[in-house]
């Protein structure tokens, strides 16, 4: 009998007028959930939840037991998207569709053993570490001949749907490349191919000259609402020398990085003095072989508040449409931010 942790649909399809792949993961529907109401600040976590599958020491739904890990440890995702056991018979489709495999490997980075203790709340040090660990599962994993992209993000609070409360990221390491890194890739090519500079160099100068959108600033890193964005925090997160992925940042620049990163983080925890939830995406460059020396790593956040308790709904611009409306200025929601204490409301 197959392993219940296996039974579901890993299966890639193909999106022929969006022109990308969807993934079916319908196995993905049992996973466990307890996030309810851990993160809307009603209500205290323990230091270390005996229940919790990321806690170190407790029991991971696969039987296996967690180590005694003190820093940022990363564990195969027992639910995963994607998977070498991904069925490779799959019958084939109707008509024009496309069917493949979802190959790949998925990941689980608990930041550390503390099952109360965010980002937000971390030693600087133990910031520096989980963005050394990025460096060191992107190196390893883009060394794989199957692995045509790297894609680290974490969701953070009930408002996106977190469905565990002890602080953790994921890696998706993947047979293709997902369509926003594909288009960025593009766009970065093509910018330079017309005006022999860099895109991203081009927005950083733009926004630096500018100075109303900046959130943070030190000597090799940057944090800002770009001119464009489109949610009403949408911070991007971003060394100021180019490098294609977070791998290529030095010891110097991740330690100004990992600064400028947790003081976004704090000043969205101060903002209305609660946890606040969103989504962390790492814009790393493909790992297909290709050139991406244009290709400028950042992380980049989607807040879905607008106000507290009040989501920015994507409806039918956005969603029927594909463009996005802006309910705010980003140069208003930049000073909100900025002017923010810099230590955090808890501590």
């Amino acid at each position: 009998m197959q392993n219940d942790l296996h039974v579901g649909r890993w299966e890639e399809r193909w999106h022929p007028l969006r022109q990308e792949w969807v993934i079916l993961a319908a196995h993905r529907q049992n996973r466990p959930w307890s996030g309810e109401t851990v993160n809307s600040g009603q209500i205290s976590l323990p230091k270390h939840d005996p229940d919790c599958y990321l806690c170190p020491g407790n029991q991971r739904v696969s039987g296996s037991r967690n180590p005694n890990y003190s820093g940022a440890y990363v564990f195969e995702n027992d639910h995963p998207c994607v998977g070498p056991l991904a069925p490779k018979n799959l019958p084939p489709p109707t008509g024009i569709y496309q069917n493949r495999q979802a190959d790949g490997i998925a990941k689980v980075i608990s930041y550390g053993p503390r099952h109360d203790l965010t980002l937000a709340e971390m030693a600087p040090a133990e910031v520096e570490n989980l963005v050394g660990t990025w460096q060191g599962e992107y190196a390893q994993l883009a060394q794989r001949p199957e692995i045509n992209h790297v894609l680290m993000f974490e969701n953070k609070g009930e408002a996106v749907g977190v469905s565990m409360p002890h602080p953790h990221g994921q890696i998706y390491a993947t047979n293709f490349v997902f369509k926003t890194i594909e288009t960025e890739a593009k766009a970065s090519d093509q910018h330079f191919a017309e005006h022999g500079r860099r895109l991203f160099q081009d927005i950083l100068t733009a926004e630096l000259a500018d100075q109303k959108r900046i959130v943070a600033e030190n000597e090799t890193a940057v944090a800002f609402i770009p001119y464009f964005g489109r949610y009403a925090y949408e911070v991007f997160v971003a060394p100021k020398r180019t490098v294609p992925n977070v791998a290529g940042l030095t010891a110097a620049e991740v330690v100004d990085f990992s600064a400028i990163l947790q003081q976004v983080l704090i000043r969205f925890d101060n903002l209305w003095e609660m946890p606040f939830p969103y989504v962390m995406a790492l814009h790393n460059a493909p790992t297909d072989g290709s050139d991406y020396s244009n290709f400028h790593f950042h992380i980049e956040f989607h807040p879905p508040l607008r106000k507290p308790n009040l989501l920015k709904y994507l409806a039918g611009p956005e969603i029927g449409g594909g463009n996005f409306l802006s309910d705010t200025v980003p140069w208003e929601k930049a000073a909100e931010l900025r002017k923010l204490p810099s230590t955090h409301y808890r501590a």
